[in-house]
């Protein structure tokens, strides 16, 4: 059986949580890539940032309903989410936005397991961590069709 070791890139191009928002939209048109490991200065993973996060971070705002009653506001919707939306949109720095429970795997992973995680948690992206929680390289889903094609 394959595992990561044998289809992982380890030569991984990350980004730190304090990167500036333009200069990682400036690296995924210059690498091409959908999404980058962040990760702090030992090496460790924080999470993930994608494009799509990026993209979400610029649109519109969605103002949640409420409800005045006796000098009292209810939220119909969730209070929380609309100060995460709120904290996306003014985000400066990749840290802001990233997302930081990502799935992740040992470079001893078979395959078929990478597979089944990102289909379960709709990833692109799978970093690889050794037993220090660093980052040692990551299975995107293009490797997964590769290896299929051995």
């Amino acid at each position: 059986m394959l595992k990561a070791k044998d289809i992982m890139t380890t030569d991984v191009q990350s980004v730190g949580p304090e990167t500036e928002l333009e200069e990682l939209s400036k690296l995924f048109i210059a690498q091409n890539k959908q999404a980058l490991p962040v990760i702090d200065q030992e090496g460790k993973l924080i999470g993930l940032v994608s494009q799509n996060d990026l993209v979400e971070r610029n649109k519109p705002l969605h103002i949640p309903t409420v409800i005045s009653l006796f000098d009292w506001v209810f939220y119909l919707e969730s209070e929380d989410e609309f100060k995460k939306e709120v904290e996306r949109m003014s985000a400066r720095t990749v840290g802001e936005i990233c997302r930081r429970e990502v799935p992740t795997c040992t470079a001893e992973t078979e395959v078929s397991e990478i597979a089944e995680l990102m289909v379960d948690k709709a990833a692109h992206l799978v970093p690889v961590l050794d037993q220090d929680e660093k980052l040692v390289g990551v299975v995107a889903r293009l490797d997964i069709i590769r290896a299929m094609g051995r």
